[in-house]
């Protein structure tokens, strides 16, 4: 019985990505039945439905439990239709982002640094969505915000971290301005400390969000998980995954959970956006949209979990043999890189079926 994944459309070189991505997880390439059942998102479409493809989209999702999705526009426009990933979300009941910065082979990081960094970010509310308004005029004139977090996510934030670093043999390490910020930010450090008290064989590190920043430089060699609010770990995640060479070494994933912690619907996606510089030249940097493909192979069942690895292995071993692109200091273009991943990804489940 074929899975399906819920394919998510984008826009400019995000949809050009994405169409690479689905190269490779072509039953023809990975053996496995999939099918893809295909939203378009573009900015034109959105508009034109009111962004209620945005809704049907995620409503497939929770179906089915599996997207892709690939980087879309977001106008700057008021009241025009906005970014889709708020929608998604919302209605998909998504609770973390998971992105996890680690060596690309080869590739010379920032500070030595060669452990794995996940960041474990707050999905929904903080600075994104709050209600924001101004008063007075000229120099007088200021302006507010009011934020939200629950402690249903932070929560969620916590424990995730410590199932991840306990998964990932990593510690938990870092965590939000609780010392300026103790209702609401220290909302998050009591649900890390309380998570610390559950999983003990954990190693826990908290640290201020400043002192994170700065520490990343000085902690090379130890896999760390770091528990952020939204607007932390949207700024954070990126820097993590520059230190490691490139932002586009990694995929993005949409977690929602079940009562006991499991999946429930997973989005993957590139961290990244629609690179409107790069669109049409067959240029862009297509690992990350891999290897968002890649992970989503790693929750289902039966042999899907191998073709996750072959994938990810081919991404990886095809950069250290000098098969890059441009943002790598190399000569492929985004097909031809594609092509390198489908060959070994094929080569690689041959020879793994001849030894059984």
């Amino acid at each position: 019985m074929a899975r399906t994944i819920v394919v998510l459309e984008g826009d400019q070189t995000g949809q050009e990505l994405l169409e690479e991505a689905l190269r490779v997880l072509d039953p023809s390439v990975t053996g496995i039945e999939v099918d893809f059942k295909r939203y378009d998102l573009s900015l034109e479409n959105r508009r034109v439905t009111a962004n209620a493809v945005v809704v049907e989209s995620a409503a497939a999702m929770v179906e089915f439990g599996l997207g892709l999705k690939a980087a879309t526009i977001t106008p700057e426009t008021k009241n025009d239709v906005g970014s889709p990933n708020a929608i998604l979300r919302e209605k998909v009941d998504g609770t973390v982002i998971v992105r996890t910065g680690r060596r690309i082979p080869g590739i010379t990081p920032v500070a030595g640094v060669n452990a794995p960094i996940s960041v474990i970010r707050m999905a929904v509310g903080d600075a994104y969505g709050a209600k924001e308004w101004r008063e007075g005029e000229g120099l007088e004139e200021v302006a507010y915000r009011t934020e939200r977090i629950t402690r249903k996510h932070c929560r969620a934030v916590a424990e995730y971290a410590f199932l991840h670093a306990k998964k990932t043999g990593a510690k938990v390490f870092g965590g939000p301005k609780y010392t300026v910020s103790a209702l609401y930010e220290g909302m998050l450090k009591e649900e890390m400390d309380m998570a610390a008290t559950r999983y003990p064989e954990v190693r826990y590190e908290p640290q201020l969000i400043d002192a994170t920043y700065a520490l990343l430089m000085n902690t090379i060699g130890e896999a760390m998980v770091i528990p952020t609010l939204n607007r932390d770990g949207d700024c954070l995640s990126d820097l993590v995954l520059q230190m490691f060479g490139s932002i586009a070494g990694s995929e993005s994933l949409l977690i929602s959970f079940d009562e006991s912690w499991h999946p429930r619907v997973v989005m993957a996606e590139a961290p990244h956006g629609t690179a409107p510089s790069l669109f049409g030249k067959n240029l862009a940097n297509p690992m990350a949209m891999i290897l968002a493909g890649a992970s989503l192979f790693s929750y289902m069942e039966g042999p899907a979990p191998t073709i996750a690895r072959a994938i990810s292995e081919s991404v990886f071993e095809s950069v250290y043999d000098g098969v890059r692109t441009a943002d790598l200091k190399g000569h492929a273009t985004t097909t031809e890189f594609t092509d390198e991943i489908i060959q070994r990804v094929k080569k690689k489940l041959a020879v793994w079926a001849a030894l059984g």
